[in-house]
């Protein structure tokens, strides 16, 4: 029923330092420019490939000056997200993220990839992970060349205490299978696993537990294909005993909230009607788009954002 990751999404701080990093940085498309459909009078930054593919998406509440406080990663959290890289570009990843003032290591390779380690201006954990399986295209306009360019999200990274309950969701109702097993951490794959559908789970009976906040992934979501697919899943998660929300209309997708035993926050998301609802490929990103019930209040929000400016995110 789960085809793959949708999207990952976080609470950074600065609203135009995030977009510098996420566009100047990593080379991604903005391809959604809203706001938080909870809180209006923040923004909502959706990046990914050139039409916003499911699977290739990021996106951020920037909520600086706004009460939030620094967060803390630990059990019941994504802690690292990762993108896909091709094999034999991590050298000029670290010369261009070095470039941009931004501290990088490397990491031990996993499960047979090479892989490198930075964080964001918020303290948020990225990886870019070095493969030579994925064959989605690259945003190519985003000052990073195509043979290096992110193709989108790799996996993602979840923090528990314990796995035994997490992986009976994950295996049973969720459709992932176990693929592979490091000291520590498990790896689980959907859909015949491979870059996009991947989540490792990492497990330390001792962790102290996440606190929410500036520089913390909010939720990761995972994609169905329908409607259908998404209020049959919701009555199975009730089942098994997870607290589940209505659903939900998000405008480019439909949405359901959930946390899975271990404490993370997951979404599940319907793949249509998609980023091109309201604005065409070569327009994505550029315009603040709204959801029509906020519409009447289009100038109360558009005075409250902050200035930004996406031509300061160049490379």
């Amino acid at each position: 029923m789960i085809l793959s990751l949708h999207h990952v999404t976080a609470t950074v701080d600065d609203a135009q330092e995030d977009l510098d990093f996420c566009l100047g940085g990593l080379g991604l498309r903005l391809v959604k420019k809203t706001v938080n459909f909870d809180n209006h009078h923040v923004y909502h930054f959706y990046y990914g490939d050139e039409r916003g593919t499911p699977g290739t998406l990021w996106t951020t509440f920037p909520y600086k000056s706004r009460g939030v406080k620094p967060g803390a990663k630990g059990a019941g959290q994504v802690t690292a997200t990762s993108f896909s890289v091709p094999v034999g570009s991590l050298d000029r990843w670290k010369t261009r993220l070095r470039a941009r003032g931004l501290e990088v290591a490397d990491e031990a390779p996993r499960f047979g990839e090479e892989a490198l380690r930075v964080a964001d201006p918020s303290g948020l954990v990225f990886e870019l992970i070095a493969t030579d399986g994925d064959a989605r295209t690259p945003w190519a306009r985003g000052g990073v060349a195509a043979g290096v360019a992110i193709r989108g999200l790799h996996s993602v990274t979840l923090l528990v205490r314990e796995p035994a309950k997490t992986l009976e969701l994950m295996t049973g109702l969720l459709g992932f299978a176990v693929v592979d097993e490091a000291e520590g951490r498990i790896r689980v794959a959907v859909s015949g696993g491979g870059a996009g559908r991947i989540m490792d789970i990492r497990h330390d009976p001792d962790a102290d537990a996440a606190v929410n906040g500036l520089g913390t992934v909010h939720h990761v979501a995972m994609a169905v294909a329908g409607d259908d697919d998404q209020v049959r899943l919701r009555e199975e998660l009730l089942q098994f005993g997870c607290k589940v929300t209505e659903v939900r209309d998000r405008c480019y997708f439909k949405s359901i909230y959930f946390r899975e035993p271990g404490g993370v926050l997951f979404e599940v998301a319907t793949i249509r009607p998609g980023f091109l609802a309201d604005e065409s490929v070569a327009t994505l990103g550029q315009a603040l788009k709204l959801p029509p019930w906020e519409e009447m209040n289009r100038a109360d929000i558009e005075g409250a954002l902050v200035p930004i400016h996406t031509s300061r995110s160049g490379t």
